[in-house]
């Protein structure tokens, strides 16, 4: 019997793999196809990603540093309100290099790391869950004390222990130019409804151009219009649902879950890798495998991390649907030397900020 099985082996998953061995925990960590493909999430993170990577995973994985954004109300023609800092703000990384690199370190740490394994039944017990799983060598049970669902946005593990929904998806979709790009700003467009499209400069490795915005909102031909609008062409293009919002409970009797899947994510950004993995540290620190009354904890630890984070992300997000002459006066009365943490709206009220707005 392992103590964790993991389904999913993303940002979310591999950390939680890699801590929990770590912690002398047994793990097995299931991935559906290979760890990091078929690639759904821009590559544009917070400086603090380092942290919860290898030593020497700056030097393989970056592609980019960026000072700030510049914000339009229309297309790539319109005027654009600068937010900047003095240093880098924010990393472009290889995305699907970032999650082999994670798997790597939770195999390292001792978890048993299992590619093209589709999870297709949880059977919970009072004592025990059952991870029924098609491999390469046909269908196997895994049993376990605990089950980790960290298997994304459409979880399976989410809807096998019958735990809520997050409150919305919406649909984004990538497409990436080879044209080598340096510039130190990304371009974020406020005209997609009730989210944004952008541009990411990716250094040698091209420009990542992007949009998500509810489903049926013409997601597609939105994007054609912001790339043409570039006068760019995508060689590669994907798509994946982002969950916004996340449900009342997380936890049942013997299972939780990180990540996307628990809709641990940014609702001003969308982006979920760091709240995930720091998701999956409150995990490995609260649950004892043989205790499930502390999943509980769980619960408790991640929520008194994120909800107040969470709970500004959405209005700041709100600010994004507002008519465009409220947005261009805000955004040109803001803009210019910021202090914020891109991963933290709560530093819209921190000294540093305040210091550099009065600058």
């Amino acid at each position: 019997m392992y103590d964790f099985v993991v389904v999913g082996a993303g940002p979310a998953g591999s950390r939680f793999a890699r801590r929990a061995a770590e912690a002398g925990h047994d793990v097995l960590a299931l991935e559906q196809g290979t760890v990091g493909e078929p690639l759904a999430c821009s590559g544009h993170v917070s400086t603090d990603l380092w942290e919860y990577a290898g030593p020497d995973a700056r030097d393989e994985l970056l592609q980019n540093e960026v000072r700030g954004a510049r914000f339009h109300v229309g297309g790539p023609d319109s005027d654009a309100h600068r937010f900047y800092k003095r240093e880098a703000v924010s990393n472009v990384i290889d995305r699907v290099g970032l999650d082999r690199h994670l798997a790597d370190l939770a195999s390292d740490a001792g978890a048993d790391l299992r590619e093209e394994h589709t999870v297709t039944a949880v059977d919970e017990y009072h004592d025990r869950v059952e991870v029924t799983a098609r491999g390469p060598d046909g269908t196997e049970t895994f049993t376990a004390r605990m089950v980790a669902g960290c298997d994304g946005p459409r979880s399976r593990v989410r809807d096998e222990l019958h735990l809520p929904k997050p409150d919305e998806l919406l649909h984004g979709v990538l497409g990436f130019d080879a044209a080598a790009d340096d510039g130190a700003f990304v371009d974020v467009h406020l005209t997609a409804p009730r989210f944004f499209a952008w541009r990411i400069p990716r250094g040698d490795a091209g420009v990542e151009y992007g949009l998500a915005a509810p489903p049926g909102d013409d997601v597609g031909a939105r994007f054609d219009a912001l790339v043409e609008g570039y006068g760019a062409s995508t060689h590669r293009r994907c798509s994946g649902a982002i969950p916004i919002g996340p449900p009342d409970r997380v936890t049942s009797t013997r299972g939780f879950l990180v990540g996307d899947a628990a809709a641990q994510t940014k609702p001003f950004t969308g982006g979920g890798i760091l709240y995930g993995m720091t998701c999956a540290d409150h995990a490995v620190e609260e649950i004892d495998p043989t205790e499930p009354s502390t999943l509980q904890d769980y619960e408790r630890a991640w929520r008194d991390d994120l909800s107040r984070e969470i709970r500004l992300g959405h209005w700041l997000r709100r600010a994004y649907s507002l008519p465009e002459p409220v947005q261009r006066a805000g955004l040109g009365a803001l803009s210019g030397e910021i202090g914020v943490h891109m991963d933290r709206p709560t530093s819209l009220f921190s000294r540093e900020h305040l210091r550099a707005l009065l600058s």
